[in-house]
């Protein structure tokens, strides 16, 4: 039996969160956090909101799953993102030591994979460019908008 809960499913939510940090004026970035095919976070940007550097969309979503799972460790865990993390990022889902990381389009600037692909934890599987050009197209907009 083919399941729904594919990357792409998954995907498409934080796809959705995305989109709501392009209408609050935040750069498009969605995250969503799942535990057992279950969506357990959902955040997008708020660095403009909350006047935090800090507040990148993987970082908010950690902080809500761990919340959720009253644990900091997320190893049994999936982050849908639609951007590559940054290295912060990267390094917050290291300490988290995060099962699996799933991110749309790559970030050459500023992805962590430009720096160092071992920042994440060495059991974090990743698979990269899951609606790479969905999520991409909404940074465009969004960067072609402010211009």
């Amino acid at each position: 039996m083919l399941s729904i809960y594919t990357d792409e499913y998954f995907m498409k939510m934080a796809l959705k969160e995305a989109e709501n940090a392009f209408e609050a004026g935040e750069i498009p970035v969605g995250a969503i956090v799942v535990a057992q095919n279950k969506v357990i976070a959902r955040a997008h940007n708020q660095t403009e909101l909350l006047k935090d550097v800090t507040a990148h969309a993987e970082m908010l979503a950690v902080t809500s799953a761990a919340n959720f799972l009253n644990s900091k460790y997320l190893a049994d865990c999936t982050l849908y993102v639609t951007l590559e993390p940054c290295t912060m990022c990267a390094g917050a889902l290291a300490w988290a030591q995060l099962g699996k990381l799933v991110y749309g389009a790559g970030d050459a600037k500023k992805g962590f994979t430009k720096h160092e692909t071992l920042v994440l934890h060495p059991k974090t599987k990743i698979i990269s460019g899951i609606m790479d050009n969905s999520c991409s197209e909404l940074l465009r907009a969004f960067f072609q908008k402010k211009r």
